[in-house]
This record gives C-alpha cells, structure tokens and sequence, in this order.
C-alpha cells in the first residue's frame, strides 16, 4: 500500500515579510552652551547632507556666526586688510615664536587634530577671546566700516585680536579676511542662506 505525501503549496511555505521600520533620524549633536564658532563649523564639517548641514547651523545660530559667514561668504563685504599672511611675534610656551600667524596656527590646528582635542583646556585659562565677543570689532576690517582709521592701527587691531582668540578661531577670522572658510570647511554660501533667510546679501560696502 503506497502512502500519499500531500505537497504543501507554494503560498503556504512562504512567510510573509514584515516591512522594515525605518530609522530615526540621528539627532544633531548637543554642543556645549553658547558654542565656539569652531565648534559649529566643526559639526557642519562632519554633516554630509545639505539639510543636515542647515539644521546644525539652525541649531545653533546666533549673530558673530552670521557675522563671519556674511564677511566670507557676501561678495559685497570686501575686506582692506592685506590679503595672505598675517605677520606674527610672540611667546609661545617657553619659545619666542617669530613667521606669521597664518603658519603658528596652522601648526596648533595640526597638533590638535593629532591630538583628537578641540577643547580650550589650559588657553581658556590664559584669558583667550571668543569670535562671540570680538565679531562686535570686525566692522573696522572692512570696506565703510571704519574707512578712517589708519592702517597700522587697523593691522594691529587685527593681529591682537587673532593672538587673543583660540587657535581654531583665529584660524576662521584669516580664513574669512580672504574669503577662504569654504577650502577647510564643507559649508556654501546656499547652505547659509537656507539656514538663514533673515540675512540680506549684497550692497553692504
């Protein structure tokens, strides 16, 4: 006596697929309260979609990152420092350093991404500045800020400032003299205006 075997349909044998939760978004990461510009920057930096980029300079918008992102990225705001180089000479842990500040701070921006440290540390309590309360300065550096004040006094203003601000600052204020900041930043002047609509471009000089 032969015993059928019932074959099991095709349809039965086959489970259903369950659909796939999509991910949540990765939230913007939390920064410390009133930022450096650096630190922004930075998170914008690492923020690969345009969107992305918009919510962190969203997040954390406040007037001297504007101020920065308007003198680099505005055709209009035309700078009448010298372009390139910023001459430097000062004292630098136990060694007097003598070149340019363009190259001192290239140097420390190195040491730190090395490093993997960002933070202000020991130079915080060396009395170091903030582009935060400096940006109120940064008219004078440019074309119908100050068209009245000598060179030299404009120079040094300048050079003080950028000697007083951590090494990441300072190296976002020369970057923006020459209009610079989009060659170590992945920022565009389209992601600014997104992510600030309120800023008018052009005729500001």
């Amino acid at each position: 006596m032969t015993t059928k075997t019932t074959k099991k349909s095709e349809s039965s044998s086959v489970k259903p697929k369950t659909p796939r939760k999509k991910a949540s978004p990765k939230p913007i990461e939390e920064l410390p309260d009133k930022p450096l510009a650096f630190e922004v920057l930075h998170l914008v930096n690492k923020e690969r979609t345009k969107s992305r980029k918009i919510q962190v300079l969203k997040k954390y918008e406040n007037i001297s990152l504007k101020i920065i992102l308007i003198w680099n990225f505005d055709e209009s705001v035309v700078s009448i420092l010298p372009e390139g180089q910023v001459p430097y000479v000062g004292y630098d842990e136990q060694n007097t350093y003598n070149g340019n500040l363009s190259t001192k701070i290239s140097h420390e921006v190195r040491t730190m991404h090395e490093k993997g440290d960002f933070s202000l540390g020991v130079s915080d309590k060396q009395g170091h500045t903030t582009i935060r309360k400096e940006s109120k300065n940064f008219y004078h550096f440019v074309r119908g800020g100050n068209d009245a004040m000598n060179s030299i006094r404009r120079e040094t203003m300048f050079i003080n400032i950028l000697e007083g601000l951590h090494p990441l600052e300072s190296e976002i204020v020369s970057l923006c003299k020459d209009k610079r900041l989009g060659e170590v930043y992945k920022i565009t002047k389209d992601v600014v205006a997104e992510a600030y609509p309120d800023i008018q471009w052009g005729n500001r000089s």
